[in-house]
């Protein structure tokens, strides 16, 4: 969502064309699905990390453009906040010693961009909601100077036609009113890409569903807003209220969010992107002036530019991703439920984690999603949410469980024996899944620490605000120090 746009203002015949072109391209999209273009012989992965920047004092710094001059190095993009930028990784393999070298690769490039941002009055931290921020940091004046940001905050609120109300209820309790998407900035989160065939496609994304839940419970780490200790990942309400088009009348009507978990298993990726043409209107009703029949009757790859800019519309928690590279098309899950951090260790070991229980489930002989309600998978997503590593979820053939027992019993054989399908090498495979069992075993991961921190810096005497900012400073070191944040040190209580 970060790409030049050129038109800002949109009349009806712009919207009514759009929707032609869109529905032209979907039937195009079906066809090459048919005919099986794809590329997906030598399938890879990929990576997106979101980054907050702090100043000296623990505060948002508002200074992006500053530092990716500094950084230049054109892996890191801006995002929607001036306190945000976003690393892309190059795509891989999954197999040897690349998750190692991915670590090694990440590690470096962040070090050094961190001493760049230095000399920008910045420092860059990995973590979903960054707990100083206050609603005075997320206006309009908040939003990075990209056009397309500024149209995208235009489009959802007057589709809307009001502010926006954000509820969330959690340990404390939060109600707030905006008229802008800038919240949606606070949310930092990790993305990873999986490539895989359109034959595939279908059991790797209702795989990916059913593990969002377990993946959001061992990652949590965004239990703070607005000094409110709410879910343990506040971040997935959050982002589901800060981008909602509906008001109260048309939500009540059952309109569905554009921040979605989705409704149903699937059969194809033609499902998905049938879904959000039939349900979402236009928010960037933005043509290009190829028609994508007639490139694909010239025996040429469609960009299909309008889809693919609605997909980037509607945002699912495992969305697909439709590209051409090097004059080949392929398709990819994109899985967006983790948040940042807290360290490279820990965001590779959530990574292997994914890609291997991903390939197991997805390759099972009786496929889980036959045996679970959708409805299942999506409660557990919440409680997931709302709970952290202290969740339970329901499983087939366990009943309902603490999510910790489900990963030490069940899920992290299976996520071995999905890196054995990858080939990645055996010490790999342990190091990093073995990073996922002492989670579970100390109940620690980074949403946990932060509580406890805080809590233990309240005892001793610190008022909240001081509390939030003292816990960031001793979060940053450690961050970069690289250590899993189950091992993190506990602070004193009072």
């Amino acid at each position: 969502m970060g790409e030049k746009v050129d038109q800002t203002n949109f009349t009806r015949e712009d919207r009514t064309r759009y929707r032609q072109k869109i529905r032209r391209s979907l039937d195009v999209f079906a066809t090459m699905l048919r005919e099986a273009r794809f590329e997906f012989e030598r399938p890879l992965t990929g990576m997106e990390i979101e980054l907050n920047l702090i100043d000296d004092q623990a505060d948002p710094a508002m200074r992006n453009a500053e530092v990716l001059g500094a950084i230049a190095d054109p892996d890191f993009q801006t995002e929607l906040g001036q306190f945000n930028i976003e690393i892309n990784l190059p795509p891989r393999r999954l197999a040897g010693d690349d998750f190692a070298e991915l670590e090694r690769g990440l590690r470096s490039s962040l070090n050094q961009a961190e001493r760049r941002a230095r000399a920008a009055g910045a420092h860059m931290l990995t973590i979903g909601i960054l707990p100083t921020l206050r609603r005075e940091h997320l206006t309009g004046e908040a939003l990075t100077a990209n056009p397309r940001y500024q149209l995208l905050n235009e489009q959802i609120f007057a589709a809307r036609g009001e502010d926006l109300d954000i509820r969330i209820d959690g340990i404390d309790r939060l109600a707030v009113t905006t008229d802008t998407i800038a919240p949606e900035a606070a949310c930092t989160s990790t993305q990873f890409h999986l490539q895989v065939s359109p034959a595939q496609f279908a059991a790797y994304w209702n795989a990916s569903q059913i593990v969002a839940g377990i993946q959001v419970a061992l990652g949590a780490n965004s239990p703070l807003l607005f000094g409110r200790e709410l879910w343990r990942e506040t971040r997935i309400p959050l982002f589901e209220q800060a981008t909602d088009t509906r008001s109260e009348e048309i939500r009540a009507q059952g309109v569905r969010p554009r921040v979605w978990f989705g409704e149903r298993w699937i059969t194809s990726v033609f499902d998905l992107f049938e879904e959000n043409v039939r349900y979402f209107p236009a928010l960037l009703p933005i043509c290009d002036i190829h028609d994508p029949a007639e490139i694909l009757e010239r025996g040429e790859i469609p960009e299909l530019s309008e889809l693919r800019l609605h997909n980037g519309t509607v945002y699912r928690w495992n969305r697909p991703i439709y590209a051409v590279v090097n004059g080949r098309p392929h398709l990819r899950v994109e899985n967006r439920v983790l948040p940042a951090g807290p360290t490279v260790a820990d965001t590779i070991a959530n990574a292997a984690f994914y890609y291997g229980l991903a390939r197991t489930l997805a390759e099972a002989e009786r496929p889980l999603w036959t045996q679970m309600s959708f409805r299942a998978a999506e409660e557990n997503f919440h409680n997931c949410a709302r709970h952290g590593i202290d969740a339970t979820v329901f499983w087939p053939g366990h009943g309902t469980l603490p999510v910790t027992e489900l990963v030490l019993r069940r899920l992290l054989p299976q996520a071995s024996a999905g890196l054995d399908r990858w080939g990645v090498a055996p010490a790999q495979r342990d190091r990093l899944l073995g990073i996922i069992e002492q989670r579970c075993l100390r109940h620690r991961n980074g949403a946990a620490w932060q509580v406890e921190t805080l809590h233990a810096l309240e005892d001793q005497g610190y008022d909240r605000d001081r509390a939030l900012h003292e816990m960031v400073r001793r979060y940053l070191p450690l961050m970069h120090d690289n250590i899993p944040v189950h091992e993190w040190p506990a602070a004193a209580k009072g």
